[in-house]
């Protein structure tokens, strides 16, 4: 290999220094794993090779045996990583290496904590695998070349990972990409076959391409190992969800995953399921202890990985799930699918349909068997599970008609039956809890859960202890508005529409109502005069207990919270009025009956307090002040 002279001095991107200090800290206590994520390197880029070779078989150059090699030379000090896969032009190493362009970069070094154990999932997530060399090595040599490229465009990036890489021009006869760790001298049990073998066996027995080591012989002279000439295949090298799963232990599954995933952590769950009829696929779906921090940007998707008769067809097959299932890892290995498969084909495949249908289906039941085993371990799968996941679970409720039902039974809510902070009401669970001559399941929505709890729609509920959902989920709004019944119980909103318990009010209560409804009218009326811009009309309420008024949406308006949502999101929203609801037993309210002078203060003061209730803003706060304090003093 011949070097060029030119070479030039570059600087890391701020985020990627930032970034390979983070990892060398945070992932030391586990630093084994640099080699896992440059294997797992490696065989990305020979599923790469793969998938372009379908359409240019020029690209193997010769050479279509793919393979990686692993070498260490004790006297240098160093351990080299060589594949043949599709290798880096010039531009990709800078893109690839010296910079992070990556799509939720601020994101993720905002959901940086400093707490090194927690912080080193989110590394991982953010699949920075190369830079894990420098946890073992002060210095990385890459050299490069892609395949198609001639072998003068050949690159070598090196760097001793403080600020600042090396690029220059080489001459690269072999397509693929060559990485030489100088280790640090605290790591001399990585120069030794044994300890290597048992790293590679353990991390990355599942990858698919032969990983060559040359074969230790006993030397009986020096009573020791040495290197003979003879290569031979560490790892398996099959497809891991091509065996009987009789023969996958636990780790190999958990490895795969990391593998998969870029995650250093074990999943929660898995499902490994071979689909044969008319259709042949299989299936190794996995859900990831935590949530990714881009987990609420819908537009990064990461979906599963594609294969198609064991070929790496494409990474982010997003039409294989929908998007609120993007938080599952995996894959899906086809064998009716053609090699040459494209994006644009998945869109009209009816058989991409189908497996979609059949992915869909597994993860809801292996979600459903956490919910409803009893075994303490896979309870707490599940609650670790919803506290991860669930918001993005409800967006199915708008997404999957077809799966309405069962995604409608796994979700949790908090409820004033038990108002913890913890979402475990299920709405099987408040079914069970109705009252005998309850007919609707109801349900508050709010811009937090304090908010929930103080809201005086709840006053007439805890009373009569009927039970209420405590909606506080931004996502809540949109579950609501496309889940309308459930278990043939229709689902009410307790802050929109009329006030009507049906059975659960009594005749007595009835012709109270009717009553005090006649004696407060003229009250209303004259209160709908001076708040005629702000409210559609006032009206004696028996909802509260405690508040004097309250604020209600009209049945088929928005919600107020869901105005206030779209309003802060920049959205236009319709301009319509609420309904002012008074409580005929409120001191304040039987006084303002008799008011001459302040009236117009009075009801002013009662709408802004309702709206205040409800987490709205004040249009006038200094006017609202000043009557308030007026009134005040008035009473002194």
């Amino acid at each position: 290999m011949q070097v060029a002279e030119n070479v030039e001095h570059m600087s890391f991107q701020a985020e990627a220094k930032q970034l390979m200090k983070l990892m060398i800290h945070s992932l030391y206590s586990n630093k084994e794993i640099f080699l896992r994520e440059l294997i797992s390197n490696a065989s990305d880029a020979a599923d790469k090779l793969r998938f372009e070779g379908l359409s240019d078989a020029a690209l193997y150059e010769n050479d279509p045996d793919l393979k990686i090699q692993i070498t260490f030379d004790k006297e240098t000090r160093t351990l080299t990583i060589t594949d043949n896969g599709i290798g880096m032009s010039r531009q990709e190493v800078i893109d690839n290496i010296g910079t992070i362009a990556k799509s939720g970069t601020r994101e993720f070094f905002n959901a940086l904590t400093g707490d090194q154990a927690k912080d080193a999932h989110l590394i991982g997530q953010f699949g920075v695998g190369f830079y894990s060399a420098f946890i073992v090595a002060d210095k990385v040599s890459l050299t490069t070349r892609r395949a198609g490229l001639t072998h003068e465009h050949g690159v070598r990036w090196e760097s001793t990972g403080e600020g600042e890489y090396t690029l220059e021009t080489v001459e690269k006869h072999n397509r693929g990409t060559e990485i030489v760790l100088h280790l640090r001298e605290d790591e001399t049990d990585l120069l030794d076959g044994h300890k290597l073998h048992s790293i590679i066996r353990r991390y990355s027995d599942h990858i698919t391409l032969p990983i060559l080591m040359k074969k230790q012989v006993w030397d009986e002279e020096k009573k020791s190992y040495k290197l003979s000439d003879e290569d031979e295949t560490v790892n398996q090298a099959s497809a891991i969800w091509t065996r009987p799963k009789s023969e996958i232990t636990q780790e190999q599954y958990e490895e795969f995953y990391k593998h998969v995933a870029h995650d250093f952590e074990p999943p929660l769950a898995y499902v490994h399921a071979k689909v044969e009829g008319k259709q042949e696929y299989t299936q190794l779906l996995y859900i990831p202890t935590r949530a990714p921090f881009d987990l609420f940007d819908r537009d990064h998707r990461h979906g599963l990985k594609l294969y198609v008769k064991r070929v790496f067809i494409m990474d982010d097959a997003e039409k294989l799930l929908p998007a609120y299932l993007r938080f599952i890892r995996g894959i899906v290995d086809s064998n009716d699918l053609p090699l040459n498969v494209s994006r644009e084909i998945l869109q009209e495949s009816k058989d991409i349909d189908n497996i979609r249908a059949g992915c869909i289906k597994k993860v809801l039941g292996l979600i459903e068997s956490l919910a409803t085993n009893e075994e303490k371990a896979d309870q707490d799968k599940f609650r670790t599970f919803w506290r991860e996941f669930g918001q993005v679970l409800k967006e199915g409720i708008a997404e999957d008609f077809t799966n309405r039902e069962r995604i409608a039974k796994l979700l949790r809510f908090i409820s004033t039956f038990d108002e913890s902070d913890e979402q475990n009401v299920s709405l099987d669970e408040y079914i069970a809890r109705m009252k005998p001559e309850q007919e609707k399941i109801y349900y508050i929505t709010a811009d937090g859960l304090k908010a929930a709890q103080s809201s005086p729609h709840l006053e007439i509920f805890r009373k009569k202890g009927i039970e209420v959902l405590l909606l506080c989920d931004r996502i809540d709004e949109w579950l609501v508005a496309n889940l309308h019944e459930y278990s043939g119980k229709s689902l009410q909103s307790i802050a929109k529409g009329d006030l009507d318990l049906g059975k659960l009010e009594d005749e007595e209560e009835k012709k109270i109502k009717e009553k005090e409804t006649g004696e407060f009218q003229e009250l209303a009326t004259k209160m709908k005069e001076v708040l005629q811009d702000h409210v559609k009309d006032v009206r004696v309420t028996f909802r509260l207990t405690e508040s004097p008024a309250c604020l209600v949406s009209d049945t088929h308006d928005m919600s107020g919270n869901l105005e206030r949502l779209l309003k802060s999101a920049g959205q236009k929203v319709p301009n319509t009025k609420p309904f002012l609801e008074i409580n005929p037993h409120h001191p304040m309210v039987q006084r303002l009956k008799f008011e001459k002078t302040k009236f117009a203060d009075w009801s002013r003061i009662l709408y802004d307090q309702a709206l205040l209730a409800e987490g709205g803003q004040l249009e006038d706060p200094a006017g609202f002040v000043k009557r308030l304090n007026d009134l005040l003093l008035q009473n002194v």
